[in-house]
C-alpha cells in the first residue's frame, strides 16, 4: 500500500537531498518519441550514431526497468553566471561543464532517494538514470510538470530557467502522477533562434546537430571540417548562446551546490595552457570533469582552431610544438591554426617541420 501522503513526502525528501524541483510522471511512451524518430530520419543527429542504435529503447522506459510504472523526474540548477568576458587567449565552456561532473552528483542523490523510498515501501524496485540511459528525459520532465520544451529544445522552468540538469528515478510503484506542463511560455520570442551564429535551429523546436557548436566541440571525433572550424566563436567545449539570451534565464538562480559552481579555470580555460600542458597531467586534470567526454584530442583541437581563427601570434610556439604530437587530430589542428595565423613566423614553423 502506498500512503496517501507519499508523493508529498517523497518530494520533500528529494529537495532535502539537494534537488531544486521534482515531479512524477506515469511510465508511458513519451509523446515526442515520433518526433525523435523523424529527427533521426532527417540525419539531424550528425555523427551520434549511438542514438540510432538505441532508438527503439527510447520508446518506453521499460527498456531500462522492465517493471517500471512511474518516473520521478528531478532537476538541479548548475553553474554560476560569468563575471567577465574571456581574453584573446581564453575560451569558453558550457556552464554545465564548469564545475564537477554532474552525473556523479545526480547518481549519488538519486541513489539516496531510492534508499529512502525502499525504507518507506520495502521491496520497491528502482533504477537511477542520469543522461546515460535511453530515456527522453526532457519529455518526461514536461510530463512531470517541471516545465516546457522551449524553441531551443531545452527544458525551461518558470522559476529555474533552463540551466538545469535532469535525473530520473524509475520505479515499479503506481504513484499518482503530477499534471503535465501544458503551456508554452516562449510566445513569439525567437531570441534563441536568432542568436545562434551557425543557424543550427532549422525551425522552432528543431535543432540540427550538424550545425551545432556543442556537437562539433564535444561529440565529433577527428578534425572539424570547414566551415565549422571557423565557426566555434570561442567555444572550447559546448555552447550556451541559446540559453544565455533566453529571457527566462535573466533572473534564474545560480546553483546552491559548491561542486556544481563555475570554476574559472574551466569556464574560461587558458587555451595556450592547454596546448603546452604535459599530456599525462592534462589527462589527470580531466578526471571528474565533463570535458573528459572530448578527451585531450578534442579539447586541444578546439583550442588550436580558436587561436588560429583569432590569429593569436603568441600561440605560434605552442602550436608548432604539437606538429609532432602522436595524435593525428591534434597535429592537423595545429597545422591548420598556423596556416590561419599566416605570419612569416607561423609559416616558417610549417616549412621547418612539415607533417607527412
Amino acid at each position: 500500500m502506498i500512503p496517501a501522503d507519499f508523493n508529498d513526502r517523497l518530494k520533500s525528501e528529494a529537495r532535502r537531498l539537494g534537488f531544486d524541483d521534482v515531479g512524477i510522471a506515469t511510465a508511458v511512451t513519451p509523446p515526442d518519441y515520433p518526433n525523435f524518430l523523424a529527427w533521426l530520419d532527417a540525419g539531424r543527429h550528425a555523427g551520434m550514431t549511438y542514438m540510432e542504435r538505441h532508438a527503439a529503447a527510447r520508446e518506453h522506459p521499460d527498456s531500462i526497468l522492465a517493471e517500471v510504472r512511474s518516473v520521478v523526474m528531478a532537476s538541479v540548477v548548475y553553474g554560476t553566471k560569468p563575471i567577465r568576458e574571456p581574453t584573446a587567449t581564453e575560451g569558453r565552456s558550457a556552464r554545465y561543464a564548469q564545475g564537477a561532473d554532474y552525473h556523479d552528483f545526480l547518481w549519488d542523490r538519486l541513489g539516496q532517494l531510492l534508499t529512502w523510498i525502499q525504507h518507506e515501501i520495502p521491496l520497491t524496485r528502482g533504477r537511477a538514470v542520469a543522461d546515460t540511459a535511453p530515456l527522453l528525459e526532457r519529455d518526461f520532465a514536461r510530463l512531470a510538470g517541471l516545465g516546457w520544451i522551449g524553441k531551443n529544445t531545452m527544458l525551461i522552468g518558470r522559476k529555474l530557467g533552463s540551466f538545469t540538469v535532469l535525473g530520473a528515478l524509475l520505479l515499479d510503484l503506481d504513484l499518482q502522477p503530477d499534471l503535465p506542463f501544458q503551456l508554452d511560455h516562449c510566445g513569439t520570442c525567437t531570441r534563441c533562434l536568432d542568436a545562434c551564429p551557425t543557424d543550427a535551429f532549422v525551425a522552432p523546436y528543431q535543432l540540427d546537430a550538424r550545425k551545432c557548436i556543442s556537437y562539433w566541440t564535444i561529440e565529433h571525433r577527428g578534425m572539424i571540417p570547414e566551415p565549422m572550424a571557423r565557426e566555434l566563436h570561442g567555444w572550447a567545449f559546448g555552447c550556451d548562446i541559446c540559453q544565455d539570451v533566453c529571457p527566462w534565464n535573466r533572473k534564474s538562480p545560480e546553483t546552491r551546490h559548491p561542486e556544481l559552481a563555475s570554476d574559472e579555470r574551466w569556464s574560461m580555460p587558458d587555451l595556450m595552457g592547454w596546448l603546452s600542458a604535459d599530456p599525462a597531467q592534462f589527462r589527470r586534470d580531466l578526471k571528474g570533469k565533463a570535458q573528459s567526454r572530448a578527451k585531450r584530442s578534442g579539447l586541444l583541437r578546439n583550442a588550436a582552431l580558436i587561436l588560429g581563427v583569432r590569429k593569436v601570434e603568441p600561440a605560434i610556439e605552442a602550436l608548432s610544438g604539437l606538429l609532432t604530437d602522436p595524435d593525428q587530430t591534434i597535429r592537423e589542428s595545429a597545422r591548420w591554426a598556423l596556416e590561419e595565423i599566416g605570419t612569416a613566423a607561423a609559416l616558417e614553423k610549417l616549412e621547418r617541420l612539415p607533417l607527412p
